[in-house]
């Protein structure tokens, strides 16, 4: 039986992704110590997801460890060895906000945490695949340099803009503010490129937009989809952070997201880098997002416009999936059709 190790196993795209490799015949090894509950609080813990998977998954067991003590993760490469056919390495500290103000905290978590993973990968099992969760935000603000204009609803680009489907992998990560959080990822980032190109491990990183789906713990720094239903359904403000809350965002499914992880385990490359995200088939301003909100629940959210930005903050970021659809042809987002005229597209699905 191929045996998986999943980082993060108890949050949104990690326990996605332990059902789905699950149930594709894998021994699933996770590794979560529940780190939300510290960053976001009781209503961040991903404890309820972990007692869900362990019940499903005869297959599955979780070892509550940290990524960043190298010992104890050691022990468990050195437990199973050869016996690893893939590593996803889906565990970080995803707050702006937490990691500005712990950034010690942040950078150990981000990028201390991944080069321990990658090393060990390189020593116990060089020919495992070892996809990485990215983020959008190894762009820094330069997305927001971009010709933007505002819209009734949302920020955007003219169509005849090449930028208009979306930012690319060659899209510069210089000269720009990332927040503290995006630089700790973007260390980890080049870190599994450089894996890959130099040292010849099969890696890759998925440079991902929204990511949304039913086991997100949805908190007020992060998850803002969840956390928006959240909101709603209890009777609690909700805070619009800078740009008028027009700020646009791409939105992905994590079993979606899990797919592209599946059809890279099957044919893996060598330090790739691909944009993953709802491009020009699902995307939303907040402000959107926070209108259909209110369609579906009947409930008008209490809400709150605050001017300041979070520092690095996108004000339009999509992502432009083409390189992955090429490189991917049968997956399944290549069945996706960009609807450009409708923001909402595929959102009663995440609900």
């Amino acid at each position: 039986m191929s045996l998986a190790i999943i980082t993060g196993s108890s949050g949104l795209v990690g326990s996605e992704a332990v059902n789905f490799f699950h149930d594709k015949g894998f021994e699933v090894i996770g590794i979560d110590n529940n780190l939300r509950k510290l960053f976001f609080g009781k209503n961040g813990s991903t404890s309820w997801i972990k007692s869900k998977l362990l019940k499903r998954n005869k297959n599955f067991k979780n070892y509550n460890i940290d990524i960043r003590n190298l010992n104890s993760v050691t022990n468990i490469f050195k437990r199973y060895k050869k016996k690893i056919s893939v590593i996803i390495h889906c565990a970080a500290q995803p707050s702006h906000d937490y990691g500005k103000n712990f950034p010690f905290l942040d950078f150990n978590v981000n990028a201390t945490g991944t080069l321990n993973l990658l090393e060990l990968t390189k020593k116990y099992c060089p020919e495992a695949p070892f996809i990485f969760m990215s983020t959008n935000k190894v762009y820094g603000d330069n997305p927001n340099k971009l010709k933007i204009f505002e819209k009734k609803t949302r920020w955007e680009l003219k169509k005849k803009d090449k930028f208009y489907k979306g930012i690319k992998e060659n899209f510069s990560i210089d000269n720009a503010t990332h927040s503290f959080f995006g630089v700790s990822k973007t260390y980890a980032d080049l870190m599994v490129q450089e894996y890959g190109k130099n040292i010849g491990l099969k890696t890759v990183c998925f440079r991902a937009g929204c990511i949304t789906g039913p086991n997100h713990s949805g908190a007020t720094l992060h998850g803002f989809l969840s956390y928006l239903v959240k909101a709603s359904l209890k009777m609690k403000k909700y805070n619009l952070i800078g740009y008028k809350g027009k700020q646009v965002r791409d939105n992905l499914h994590s079993h979606d997201l899990v797919n592209c992880f599946w059809e890279f385990y099957k044919k893996p490359r060598y330090g790739e880098i691909y944009n993953i995200g709802g491009g020009r088939y699902s995307n939303c301003s907040i402000i959107e997002a926070l209108n259909h909100v209110e369609e579906i629940t009947k409930i008008n959210v209490k809400k709150k416009i605050l001017k300041t930005p979070r520092v690095g903050d996108h004000i339009w970021y999509i992502s432009d999936t083409s390189k992955f659809k090429k490189h991917y042809p049968n997956s399944e987002i290549n069945s996706f059709k960009e609807k450009n005229s409708k923001p909402y597209t595929s959102f009663n699905e995440t609900w």
